[in-house]
């Protein structure tokens, strides 16, 4: 068992290390690298499994079943050299030439694997098993390792030349693919003088678990990174650079998830509208609108500096006050109401606004106090439209 007891424990080791990185995932441009680095995983427990089951079968002296699984072993140990030459060219974004022909050799390998196994059905040239069960390498098998050999070492050389030309995290990785060909190099030479010890499955490990840690998680962290700001983008409005009304709609998703839950009491929600923004467009464009709109969401963005604002509607804004903002929103729409006070005067932006609060023992949700403070600031709009006109 002790042929087999080290296959299982690299199997369980990159399982655990990778569990993130195996699940499935959709192929697209921007995760190519983590689509196929899953296939690496997934060629890589193939292979561990036809290991596992050789040294099981081999103990054993089951003829069929390790004739069988030898033929499983070597196929699965090429696929995975083709899928690593695959992530490598997928890592490093090269499409050109050289990745070309990086590629192409991890196929040539396989498809040479491949032919040989099936050649060593009829004629051995791979591996064959003496009269007591004993296992024998022959030529091709040691051509097969050679030509590994190879290709892991012009992957080391190619990854590290790739790593002098970058910087920053991208060297970081190239030299940890360099390293790992590397390692994979001298696990394969001890494997050519020592077939019955499981060399190939060490040296598996060993250089997927520089991989995932030096690699893989940073190219995560980007990718997650790349989402996040992209989602910001979504988020925001274009004009005023605050929250969107994708944004608004999500905010109440969450707002209404964290009051079912307990973890959200009190909230209140202020709704302010423009006055007189049809007639500045009207009369002096939508230029001039678009300005208008800046100014008015420049005074609520400064007043309520610590509350999430969102435009819902062209000259429409919503913020939602929770902590410090909420304790003090009396004090902070009473600043506010002096400014468009002052603007009123001055002929400048106008801004109605209305206040509401959650109150449990009236309110169903959000949409109750979103109405009512709706028609605060209907009523606060009037007033102002009656104070300009008299």
């Amino acid at each position: 068992m002790y042929y087999a007891s080290v296959g299982i424990m690299s199997l369980i080791v990159m399982v655990i290390i990778n569990i993130e990185a195996l699940r499935k995932v959709e192929k697209t441009p921007e995760n190519d690298a983590h689509f196929k680095y899953r296939q690496y995983l997934l060629a890589l427990i193939l292979f561990f499994v036809a290991d596992i089951l050789w040294g099981f079968f081999y103990e054993r002296r089951w003829l069929i079943p390790t004739y069988v699984n030898t033929l499983m072993f070597f196929a699965s140990m090429v696929l995975s050299v083709l899928c690593w030459t695959r992530g490598v060219v997928a890592f490093s974004g090269n499409k050109g030439k050289s990745g070309k022909i990086l590629e192409l050799s991890g196929w040539i390998i396989f498809l040479f694997e491949m032919v040989v196994l099936i050649v060593n059905l009829f004629v051995p040239i791979v591996f064959t098993f003496r009269e007591d069960k004993e296992y024998v390498p022959l030529p091709a098998r040691y051509i097969g390792l050679a030509l590994q050999m190879i290709l892991f070492l012009v992957t080391a050389v190619y990854s590290m030349v790739i790593a002098v030309r970058s910087e920053g995290m991208d060297r970081s990785h190239y030299r940890t693919i360099s390293i790992s060909g590397l390692i994979m190099l001298f696990f394969i030479t001890i494997q050519m003088f020592y077939p019955l010890m499981p060399f190939y499955s060490m040296g598996c490990l060993f250089g997927t678990c520089l991989i995932h840690t030096f690699i893989y998680k940073d190219k995560e962290i980007d990718y997650n990174m790349s989402i996040r700001l992209a989602k910001q983008k979504a988020y925001k409005d274009g004009l005023t650079g605050v929250n969107n009304r994708m944004a608004y709609l999500e905010a109440l998703v969450e707002l209404e998830t964290e009051h079912e839950n307990g973890e959200l009491s009190e909230y209140g929600v202020i709704v302010f509208d423009l006055n007189g923004l049809k007639t500045i467009n009207d009369t002096l464009g939508h230029e001039a609108g678009d300005e208008y709109i800046k100014s008015g969401c420049n005074i609520i963005c400064q007043i309520f500096a610590h509350s999430p604002v969102f435009r819902v509607g062209g000259d429409e804004f919503v913020a939602i006050l929770k902590g410090d903002d909420y304790v003090n929103r009396e004090a902070l729409l009473e600043s506010f109401r002096k400014a468009i006070e002052e603007n009123l005067r001055q002929g400048a932006v106008i801004v109605a606004s209305g206040l509401a609060v959650y109150d449990a023992s009236t309110d169903t949700g959000y949409n109750d106090v979103f109405k009512r403070a709706d028609r605060f600031m209907y009523e606060q709009k009037q007033a102002l439209k009656a104070i300009n006109h008299g």
